[in-house]
């Protein structure tokens, strides 16, 4: 089973920052998007950024201006800067990419096994 790899979490004050990654392996040949997902205690799991693979991105109205998503397409890794980080931010972060194991193939969908984020002093 392909699984991506996170890393990056951890415990940070509030204002702080924090930068996550997110490692696909070399066997996910053709990469579509690659987005971050974050499921907060009690919540259900929401969109938090996405690039596509013509480098466009979106993000959820809460981070946008703080969050800044990016991608290395050699690496096939995608990274998420979080900065001017609030309590509100805790959460657990899923790294997620659409992709196939061929140019052409069929698409599937891997996830990343998630990293806490917790913010707070």
């Amino acid at each position: 089973q392909v699984q991506l790899v996170e890393s990056g979490g951890g415990l940070v004050q509030p204002g702080g920052s924090l930068r996550l990654s997110c490692a696909a392996p070399g066997s996910i040949a053709s990469i579509n998007s690659m987005r971050w997902y974050r499921r907060a205690p009690g919540k259900e799991r929401e969109l938090v950024a996405l690039i596509t693979s013509g480098d466009r991105t979106n993000y959820a109205d809460s981070v946008k201006g703080r969050f800044t998503i990016s991608r290395d397409n050699a690496k096939n890794k995608v990274d998420l800067q979080m900065n001017s980080l609030k309590p509100e931010h805790t959460a657990v972060y899923y790294c997620n990419v659409v992709g196939s194991t061929w140019a052409g193939g069929p698409v599937s969908v891997y996830w990343g096994q998630g990293t806490q984020v917790t913010v707070s002093s």
